[in-house]
């Protein structure tokens, strides 16, 4: 049998990056596994990747360039070449260009591939072009700025530090479903002793495995955080001499905490006090805490001051000088790459175009003016079904006067409202260089198998498009290794060592990063060089310069909105989705099983819903029908939606976030989805 193992790396937005050890047979992969030689991932992947080769053969995959034929959003299209393809969107976009100006064309891209060559590929040609500017914000924006005004730039002790740790905070992150490969170094820590205490509003899978779950009310957790740290300072459970050397501003944040004792901070949260108390005792006595921070908290109205709020934690009992002990946030930072080699923004010149919040899609399709988008080109992203206030989004890709393309490997909800769909390589079928934003390691990844079809690249179809357009600058023509050589071109310590060469011999290489040392040692990356507990930009900028709690803006804006719609929604991923790269594939449907609903038995039983029932989730901006599961797993007042399912296969094509707000939280820009107001009923 003709059959050859090779080396990957997995592109999907997720903190492991994965190497796979990819099997193929005739040219067909057959098999996706984990490469057993790679020290963080250890052999093993999540379920999800176990159906790559399902995605990749898939009769959804789209393997020519299409024409649409039919209304949009009935997904109906007739084949057409490449040549055919391109000229439509030459012919298009300039036209579009003359009438209404380059920034009536807007690019929207996301976390569809994290490899640095095609996930940025498209940026220089958009430059070129004077398109206006994409905010990508849905992700990680404002946990990144509450980071950054507290500690610095998003560099965090290296995660496998925490097998020394004797207490390990998961606050905000479920990791059995979205971090899986940090559970093998809890498990060893547990094993010498360590406390798992996991922190967030509904028993998923991660608290299920947990010593200590604390539940609190989606929001609250600047509270929480706060709670802990007036226990901390009342009780002198701190390390002054640490404070001392690496703080700035504990004396006013000391008189800010007396605002937040036990009782007001239990009321606000709903964790009963001697929970509070317990927690802040465990964090004070731990001889190395550690806490691994998840975007989950930021995804509300206050999520930048939470993220803030919980990296302060460490700071006040010295945490970051135990070995075994700190914070993880983020490690993309590390890596230290030239990204101006793929990004191309000096090919912008003089010219400043317009911004658009990609959270904010629909308003800028239905409202925006001046000039109005009248073209949209989508690669790597799903916005139909992953961006808020879906309805707007809906009505705004139903223009008939919006010419939409959409580079895509399946046919997703956002292609039924496409123009122009173009076939687009797995990442099996393309090369690209790695980093990770939860692990240390860079890696390399060739293709495996040839692409599907007439699939091309983002590196490809830029190139192609930029030839089209007539754009000649040289930064067009380069080749992936060369783009991959700039990237690596600046000289950083943590990568001294490691070039592109060594890269495609080894495939993963671990950057220069000590597993148990201290990254702030040498100071922090503000203004004052330490831990900002008060932070003077963030009072330039409007905004509070010491942590206080400020309740969910949807709640505190329109106290009536919670007589009409009295729950708090939270929409978490789902174990086997991840966003809507695997809703399209039966066997992962089958594992998900339908879309539910996690509704507290006290609540189900005053609104008469029984288990199994369909129910009604509605506010003003839509309504869904899901499957209740009648459960204690959530608190009173509080339904769960694990998501993304793709909006074709729920009632009326409604998605989740059909309900979600395009509201921004407080810093960064980013999305408030883990908190919407909404009512059931049968």
């Amino acid at each position: 049998m003709d059959e050859q193992k090779h080396l990957s790396v997995c592109p999907h937005d997720c903190p492991d990056c994965c190497s796979l050890l990819v099997t193929v047979q005739q040219g067909r992969v057959v098999s996706v596994d984990g490469n057993p030689e790679h020290p963080y991932t250890r052999g093993f992947i999540c379920g999800k990747m176990h159906y790559l080769p399902e995605r990749i053969y898939s009769p959804l995959r789209i393997k020519t360039p299409l024409k649409r034929i039919g209304k949009k959003g009935e997904g109906a299209f007739q084949p057409i070449s490449w040549e055919e393809a391109l000229n439509e969107i030459f012919e298009r976009f300039t036209g579009i260009i003359r009438r209404f100006g380059a920034e009536a064309v807007l690019p929207f891209s996301y976390g569809g591939t994290l490899g640095l060559i095609n996930r940025n590929a498209g940026h220089a040609f958009f430059h070129r072009l004077g398109a206006s500017r994409l905010m990508r914000t849905i992700c990680s924006t404002t946990a990144e700025a509450g980071w950054d005004y507290t500690i610095g730039r998003g560099i965090s002790h290296d995660p496998e530090c925490m097998v020394d740790s004797d207490l390990i905070l998961l606050w905000g992150i479920n990791a059995a479903s979205t971090n899986v490969h940090i559970l093998p170094l809890i498990k060893e820590a547990r094993h010498k002793g360590a406390t798992l205490i996991v922190i967030d509003p509904y028993r998923n899978k991660t608290a299920k495995i947990a010593d200590i779950h604390i539940r609190l009310k989606p929001g609250t957790d600047t509270a929480l955080a706060l709670g802990i740290m007036h226990l901390l300072t009342r009780n002198r459970w701190i390390d002054k001499d640490y404070i001392e050397r690496w703080t700035y501003g504990f004396d006013r944040l000391e008189k800010k905490l007396e605002s937040y004792p036990p009782e007001r901070v239990s009321e606000i949260t709903g964790v009963p006090e001697e929970h509070i108390k317990d927690l802040a005792r465990r964090y004070a006595h731990a001889k190395a805490p550690f806490i691994r921070l998840g975007m989950g908290m930021s995804r509300q109205s206050g999520g930048g001051m939470a993220v803030r709020t919980v990296a302060c934690l460490p700071a006040l009992v010295g945490a970051f000088e135990k070995r075994g002990g700190g914070i993880t946030l983020m490690t993309g930072s590390f890596f230290e790459l030239n990204m101006e080699a793929v990004g191309g923004e000096s090919l912008l010149g003089d010219r400043n175009p317009r911004t658009i919040n990609m959270i904010s899609l629909g308003r800028a399709l239905t409202d925006l003016d001046d000039p109005p988008v009248q073209g949209l080109f989508v690669y790597h992203s799903n916005p139909a079904a992953v961006v808020p206030n879906q309805g707007l989004v809906v009505k705004g890709l139903m223009r008939e006067d919006l010419f939409t393309v959409v580079h895509e490997q399946m046919h997703t909800d956002t292609v039924d409202y496409a123009d122009i769909v173009l076939p687009a390589t797995t990442s099996l079928e393309h090369a690209d260089l790695y980093k990770s934003y939860g692990q240390c390691y860079l890696q390399w990844a060739e293709p495996v198998i040839p692409p599907v079809g007439e699939a091309k690249s983002n590196h490809e179809l830029f190139s192609l498009l930029s030839q089209r357009f007539g754009f000649d600058d040289p930064f067009f023509r380069r080749s992936e290794d060369q783009i991959a050589e700039g990237l690596l071109e600046p000289e950083s310590p943590f990568r001294e060592g490691i070039d592109l060469q060594t890269l495609k011999q080894k495939r993963f290489v671990r950057l220069n990063v000590e597993r148990f040392g201290n990254p702030f040692r040498n100071g922090f990356f503000t203004p004052s060089g330490k831990l900002e507990f008060y932070s003077e930009r963030m009072k330039q900028h409007g905004l509070p310069p010491l942590p206080e709690y400020a309740p969910p803006a949807e709640v505190s804006e329109d106290p009536s909105l919670l007589k009409r719609y009295p729950l708090t929604l939270m929409t978490p991923p789902a174990h086997n989705f991840l966003n809507t790269s695997f809703g399209s594939l039966p066997s992962i449907r089958s594992l998900e099983k339908h879309p539910t609903l996690i509704i507290h038995p006290t609540d189900a039983l005053s609104r008469e819903i029984q288990n199994g029932e369909e129910v009604r989730v509605f506010n003003d901006r839509g309504e869904c029908r899901l499957t209740a599961l009648v459960s204690e797993e959530t608190q009173p007042g509080v339904v769960v939606a694990e998501s993304i399912w793709r909006p074709r296969d729920m009632y009326n094509h409604c998605g989740i976030n059909g309900l979600t707000s395009e509201r921004e939280a407080d810093m960064g820009h980013g999305p408030t989805f883990h908190f919407s107001l909404v009512q059931v009923e049968k």
